[in-house]
């Protein structure tokens, strides 16, 4: 966990309670605290500080979760799934498909796929420095801000899960 005085610790629970999304955390810190850290960082830190963030989704659109992602249902009925797959709406538009590969590629530390809401589906590994890479294979092509920020917070929770 990042070295922050107890004050510190104190703002950020505070920034969550009244409803900070991680990127406003990360801003905060920035702007009040002169700290700089990722996105990714700052969601490890809520999750460390044990914070809850608020749910901006409407109860209506909040997606479900237990439903298996399209074409691979029988993959994981028969067990034969090559990646773990979770499923989580952005904005509305679509699902992001978030896969953590079993097989890491080679010279990652972890890697995977993502299918973000618009169909465009890239590829994403995370080497020995903790940077992430993410590559769409299609030249120019940029996922709109919201998928960015599901697919991180996803991504952030499966590598917890499994002692990233």
């Amino acid at each position: 966990m990042m070295d922050l005085t107890a004050e510190q610790k104190v703002a950020v629970g505070k920034w969550v309670e009244e409803g900070a999304s991680v990127a406003d955390v990360q801003k905060r810190l920035k702007e009040e605290f002169q700290i700089g850290i990722t996105f990714m960082d700052a969601r490890f830190l809520i999750d460390d500080l044990e914070l809850d963030l608020k749910d901006k989704v409407k109860p209506a659109e909040t997606p479900d979760f237990a439903a298996p992602a399209t074409g691979t249902s029988a993959a994981r009925e028969a067990g034969t799934a090559d990646s773990e797959v979770f499923d989580l709406e952005a904005d509305g538009t679509g699902a992001v498909t978030v896969e953590v590969d079993k097989i890491t590629r080679p010279g990652t530390v972890v890697s995977g796929n993502v299918v973000f809401s618009d169909g465009v589906k890239a590829s994403w590994a995370l080497d020995q420095l903790g940077r992430l890479a993410l590559d769409p294979g299609a030249a120019g092509y940029r996922p709109s801000e919201d998928d960015i920020a599901v697919f991180q917070q996803e991504l952030s929770r499966q590598l917890q899960k499994q002692g990233f």
